[in-house]
């Protein structure tokens, strides 16, 4: 039995459409929603719900009763108390679970940086996770994106009305992107083989070679409208994350990540591109997901 986390996000719900589509292969599958009610009709019609959150151990234990892979992921936030108390607070259930309940594989969503970046925020502590999860001896692949192009949606208003996109990143300097469709398509991949295993990183790196300059001019050609790029300093960043309802703690992770990003890149050039798990395109995903989100 399959279990996933999250089928509601942008990435577990993609995990989710595609197992279902990929029919009886999948086998039996099972899903830990917080509100069981906002799961499609389709979904609700094919796979046993546990309701309540995978950080409730009681919960996890419940729901990793007789599964042998997990697709699991920390739901992002930015109200935290403690950047790594949340992150614990979703891990320790699943390696309790794994000790006890006997799950063979774990696919995790992780990040690019490993054995690179240092203080690095929400990044160092997605890697520690990790590491947490993988000292059980459990069989694990860690899907490790960069920059997540649906980043943008949240600047649909800014990119509207003022034609501007705002990044605390150099605009010279690129910056590789993915979708959260191909992270959903690899970790739907991984879950429907039971062949693989191990512990492995998966990077999930987009075509693309672009600048953050360079993705203002495709989406003014994909809007044919002008749109600019500027560039905001890290405080400014904090600044305008406490003023949206961060809490200080999780506006100063993000803060703590933009840094190690300009100083260590390694969400940068170097990082090659990953077509068999990242196929998807920055101006492709303009035209199909953020021009709508514009227009509409």
């Amino acid at each position: 039995m399959i279990l996933l986390t999250t089928p509601t996000g942008q990435i577990g719900s993609r995990v989710l459409d595609s197992l279902l589509d990929s029919g009886d292969a999948a086998g039996p599958v099972r899903v830990i929603a917080r509100d069981p009610a906002r799961l499609s009709p389709r979904v609700r019609a094919r796979v046993e719900a546990v309701p309540g959150s995978h950080a409730d151990p009681d919960v996890a234990a419940k729901a990793c009763a007789g599964v042998d892979r997990v697709f699991w992921l920390v739901p992002p936030t930015q109200v935290v108390d403690s950047l790594e108390g949340h992150f614990e607070d979703f891990t320790r259930p699943l390696v309790d679970a794994i000790e006890s309940q006997g799950v063979e594989r774990v696919v995790g969503v992780s990040t690019l940086g490993r054995g690179v970046a240092e203080n690095a925020g929400h990044i160092s502590v997605t890697l520690a996770m990790d590491d947490v999860i993988r000292a059980t001896g459990v069989h694990h692949r860690a899907l490790c994106p960069p920059y997540l192009m649906e980043n943008l949606l949240r600047q649909v208003p800014s990119i509207r009305d003022g034609g501007v996109i705002t990044m605390a990143t150099r605009g010279d300097r690129v910056l590789r992107t993915c979708t959260t469709r191909d992270i959903g398509d690899t970790a739907a991949r991984l879950l429907l083989d039971d062949s693989w295993t191990g512990q492995a990183d998966v990077p999930v790196v987009g075509p693309d070679e672009l600048t953050p300059q360079g993705m203002a001019r495709i989406v003014s050609e994909v809007l044919e409208r002008p749109v600019l790029f500027q560039e905001t300093g890290p405080e400014d960043h904090k600044a305008a994350l406490l003023r949206h309802g961060a809490s200080e703690a999780a506006a100063q992770g993000l803060t703590d990540m933009v840094r190690a990003l300009g100083a260590q890149g390694f969400y940068g050039a170097a990082a090659p591109s990953t077509p068999g798990t990242a196929p998807t395109g920055f101006r492709q995903w303009c035209e199909e997901v953020l021009r709508p989100a514009v227009l509409g």
